[in-house]
């Protein structure tokens, strides 16, 4: 049974995500602790989805996110600009001058390579975007006046703040109420629930937000720690071991209790190295498995953001084909292909997925 989207010609965005969006500083191939110069990029796992489906996919796209008003929020907005993504759902709020009740996030990423792994140090205390609440956001207008086809939200920016949590709950609920798909990334990060209560208080909200999502998208680690299920076979330590007939079960429990998925996925990522990943994924939909040409021993540049640039393949394939079978498949595509370049956004051009989806190698295109 195909996931009924509404059409494009009744909607003014084809996406709109609801999440966090920092200021990430990259050292290069160097390490933050050492480095006398940064690259600036913006990306938050939210956000990236919106933006890979604007840049790469052609799609149109907003987020629904807050800065601080000073020079480093609006440096973020022009990178959002940059990425073509619509900005005016942006909550702006005043800047008292030094940060102590509203600032902007900042996120220092290394990329990793060989045995050194990737690492990153975010600086995202008293946020404008953790402060955001229920009753902020007109989602009447979102929903209803503009029409969106597809809403993603996930739990990077549930875990911001007890009130992000509740205003994720609000928006997934509207956007159910309008007719809009909902997608949901778990994206388990302890750091985050450790001061909003621990992975008692990330389950207590995850699984309420469970209860309005259409597609839901986690690893193994995500449905363990933000829903409560197991798989079996896993190490927990090290979350490796993963079969897929493992994790197949465990999908299947998930349905059993949430019965309102039209679509689970997750990606399968085996790290040898912080530059060599075994690469691919696998997708419930309308009682089948599909999973994506499996890509091992994978090169990565940097791997922040394949994650979401696997979603915004994966929302693209269902939203054009409406076939789940594509849509894993592009989903692993592009992000594999968003893994061969720096940053936490996509770089990468909708021929280069499909030629990767049909099978195409990395020789020279002239």
């Amino acid at each position: 049974m195909a996931i009924d989207i509404k059409s494009a010609e009744s909607c003014q965005y084809d996406l709109v995500s609801l999440g966090e969006v920092m200021l990430r500083l990259d050292p290069g191939e160097g390490r933050v602790r050492t480095t006398r110069s940064f690259r600036c990029w913006e990306g938050g796992g939210e956000y990236n989805v919106a933006r890979g489906f604007r840049r790469c996919f052609g799609k149109r796209t907003a987020i629904v996110t807050a800065f601080a008003d000073n020079e480093v929020g609006r440096l973020v907005e022009d990178l959002i600009l940059q990425g073509g993504v619509d900005t005016q759902f942006i909550k702006w709020r005043d800047y008292d001058g030094f940060g102590g009740a509203v600032r902007n996030g900042l996120n220092f990423t290394e990329r990793g390579f060989g045995v050194r792994a990737a690492k990153g140090v975010s600086d995202r205390g008293h946020t404008a975007v953790s402060q955001l609440k229920v009753g902020d956001i007109d989602w009447d207008y979102i929903f209803g006046e503009c029409g969106v086809r597809w809403f993603h939200t996930g739990g990077i920016f549930a875990a911001l703040s007890e009130t992000t949590a509740e205003l994720a709950i609000e928006a997934c609920k509207k956007a159910k109420e309008y007719g809009t798909i909902v997608s949901y990334d778990l994206n388990y990060r302890p750091s985050l629930w450790k001061s909003q209560g621990g992975q008692d208080q990330c389950q207590k909200v995850n699984r309420e937000i469970a209860k309005y999502v259409d597609v839901m998208i986690g690893n193994e680690e995500d449905f363990t720690a933000c829903l409560g299920f197991k798989v079996e076979g896993v190490d927990e330590e090290n979350i490796t071991g993963l079969t897929i007939p493992n994790f197949k079960k465990m999908i299947e429990q998930v349905l059993t209790e949430f019965p309102n998925f039209k679509a689970t996925a997750t990606t399968l990522r085996d790290v040898h190295t912080a530059s060599i990943n075994d690469w691919g994924a696998i997708t419930w939909h309308d009682g089948e498995f599909h999973q994506a040409t499996q890509r091992d021993r994978l090169e990565i540049m940097d791997r922040v953001g394949g994650g979401d640039s696997f979603a915004s393949g994966l929302i693209y394939g269902f939203m054009t084909y409406n076939d789940a079978a594509k849509a894993v498949e592009y989903g692993a595509a592009h992000g594999a292909l968003a893994m061969t370049t720096p940053g936490d956004t996509t770089m990468v051009t909708l021929p280069e997925v499909e030629k990767l989806v049909g099978g195409g190698s990395a020789r020279v295109d002239r």
